[in-house]
């Protein structure tokens, strides 16, 4: 069963593995995540111009893409309240020479004014805010056009889902945690996906919010992950 997590446990748990988030990432997911993140973007309907912020950001890489997008005028404007991940993202956006406003901010309370951006996203992130409901009512209080949402969820195919248990139970945890050395980081970050709510359960817990008039999700890698794409009221 779907618990909310404590703000702070995760804010130092992400603190703990920033220096090796990135290479992580790319060796546990065989760096599909750079597609899902692509894919993103482009359902996001973003065109030059357009101002966009990113939540829990982490490293950069979503707003990095966002900004490639929207080009010189348009803005982005990327936020983590993990101030340690955070601080990678700058290196990589002038390595790229890419113009981002980088600001430490909780999704759950968004020192923004309404209606503010033309897109918000949050990939991987929206999991471990310590109130669901009130991050998903943030994204959509500053958001005039879309929100869109990448997440872990569950395979259903019963024999590939099996394969896929196995591999985040066991190797995934071992894997995360020799080249973090942080094994409870990766074993929590599975066991959140396991139990998160995830497709049509995802998109009613953010209608019942009432800060939406519509969300569509779309299923990646069968069930391994979803993008949520909602309009805002």
């Amino acid at each position: 069963m779907y618990k909310e997590p404590e703000a702070h446990t995760i804010r130092q748990m992400f603190s703990e593995i920033a220096p090796s988030y990135d290479k992580a990432n790319s060796i546990l997911s065989l760096g599909i995540h750079h597609l899902w993140k692509q894919t993103v973007v482009r359902l996001s309907g973003a065109k030059r111009g357009d101002h966009i912020l990113d939540c829990a950001t982490g490293t950069g890489d979503l707003a990095l893409l966002f900004k490639k997008t929207v080009g010189t005028p348009g803005h982005v404007t990327a936020t983590d309240f993990c101030a340690d991940i955070l601080a990678f993202a700058p290196k990589k956006a002038k390595q790229e020479n890419l113009d981002i406003q980088f600001e430490t901010a909780d999704v759950t309370q968004l020192p923004y004014a309404d209606k503010s951006f033309d897109i918000s996203s949050i990939s991987f992130g929206i999991r471990n805010v310590e109130n669901l409901d009130k991050a998903l009512s943030e994204l959509a209080r500053v958001t005039r056009k879309k929100v869109m949402i990448l997440e872990f969820g569950q395979v259903e195919a019963p024999v590939l889902g099996s394969v896929y248990n196995f591999y985040s139970n066991t190797i995934l945890p071992k894997i995360g945690g020799w080249i973090s050395g942080q094994p409870s980081a990766y074993s929590y970050l599975n066991s959140s996906a396991k139990s998160f709510p995830s497709g049509q359960k995802f998109i009613d817990r953010a209608i019942n919010t009432g800060a939406y008039s519509n969300m569509t999700c779309k299923r990646l890698s069968f069930g391994i992950a979803y993008i949520y794409s909602g309009t805002p009221k």
